[in-house]
């Protein structure tokens, strides 16, 4: 499908969905468009047939689109509950720090074992720390006197750390990159990844273990660079530098830190648009290869206000309750009801009495 094409459709089939008036109906539409104007339910029994599938054919093509969909409505829900969960140590890590803030100097106060830090784009300098990284590294070494952290410092990259093993073969096919959540509609690459939908970019950048503090890592983040570091004994190691292929809204985008695993980097995308690189000079993906479906997580208010009446308006009708365009008319059938002059005034009100069809009201 080409790019955007699937907006140009949404309206025509909203129009379709809002007339029926449920899913059901709107997929045997669907269907029945099949059904009629197409080859799709004709079986290709001969070799001399042009027309139609094998068969088994057609089944198994509606139940593959329905799984892709499916597989993307369950990496929608994951990403919104790695995104709460993210708040709430926000949350955490605000509370502790206001604690820490009202003790003083009164006592000191142990550091967590592990510590998550989340960052917005104005406060990335002040992660950076103070100017020396080694007074950083000296602070994350003074934590709980006598416990096991502080007998056990962690331990810094020596020359043999900074010489990698020979990491295994990086995937190369957007085939592969589909496979893999933190990859999906992205790439693999050397020393990062990264996804994307049609308003956001996701990356990981991988850290060393032993980096489990905000104050050990520094981001740069501009619209239309970045910059990604860890503060080491011997100075800064850039994990992840170069400028951006489109621009990012800086004020929406956001990086946290996974102790000991990655920099995770939120980025808010200033333009609605499929992105073939992340940074300039890169490899380019095939943006012909990657689902370019919206989620519901895209969809406009004023779409979303037809899917949930839609939605009520089934649940309703399996119940055999009013509609939404019932209730409606209801409410103004009341207002006249008992009126002056009205034939019905003193009578109880009547649902049953109307028959009202959904384009007799407009939302």
């Amino acid at each position: 499908m080409e790019p955007g094409a699937a907006e140009l459709y949404d309206q025509a089939l909203l129009g379709i969905l809002q007339h029926v008036g449920n899913v059901q109906d709107f997929l045997r539409v669907l269907f029945g468009f099949l059904y009629r104007k197409t080859d799709f339910y004709r079986l290709l029994r001969h070799p001399t047939d042009r027309m139609g599938f094998p068969p088994g054919a057609a089944r198994a093509l509606a139940v593959q689109v329905f799984q892709n969909f499916d597989r993307m409505a369950r990496q929608d829900d994951e990403k919104r509950r790695k995104e709460l969960e993210e708040k709430m140590r926000r949350k955490e890590a605000e509370a502790a720090e206001a604690e820490a803030a009202a003790l003083g100097e009164q006592a000191p106060v142990p550091a967590p074992e592990l510590e998550v830090e989340v960052h917005t784009t104005d406060a990335a300098v002040a992660s950076g720390g103070p100017a020396e990284p080694q007074g950083q590294l000296r602070d994350v070494q003074k934590v709980a006197p006598g416990s096991r952290e502080a007998a056990e410092p962690p331990a810094l990259d020596t020359g043999a750390a900074q010489t990698p093993r020979e990491p295994p073969p990086l995937p190369r096919r957007q085939e592969q990159f589909q496979r893999n959540p933190d990859s999906y509609n992205g790439a693999v690459r050397e020393n990062y990844t990264w996804s994307q939908d049609y308003t956001d970019l996701e990356l990981k950048v991988p850290v060393p273990k032993h980096v489990v503090k905000g104050r050990q890592v520094s981001v740069a983040l501009s619209s239309r660079s970045i910059r990604v570091a860890v503060l080491e004994e011997r100075g800064e190691r850039v994990l992840m530098e170069g400028k951006f292929t489109h621009k990012v809204n800086t004020e929406s985008s956001l990086w946290s830190l996974e102790p000991g695993k990655c920099v995770l980097v939120s980025l808010n995308k200033a333009g609605e648009y499929w992105w073939s690189a992340v940074l300039e000079g890169e490899e380019p993906i095939d943006i012909d290869q990657i689902n370019k479906e919206r989620s519901m997580a895209t969809v406009g208010e004023e779409e979303h206000a037809v899917l949930d009446r839609l939605t009520f308006d089934y649940h309703q009708k399996l119940q055999g309750k009013p509609q939404s365009h019932e209730l409606k008319v209801h409410e103004m059938l009341k207002k006249g009801w008992d009126a002056e002059g009205s034939p019905f005034r003193g009578q109880r009100f009547d649902p049953a009495m109307f028959n009202i069809s959904p384009g007799a009201v407009q939302f």
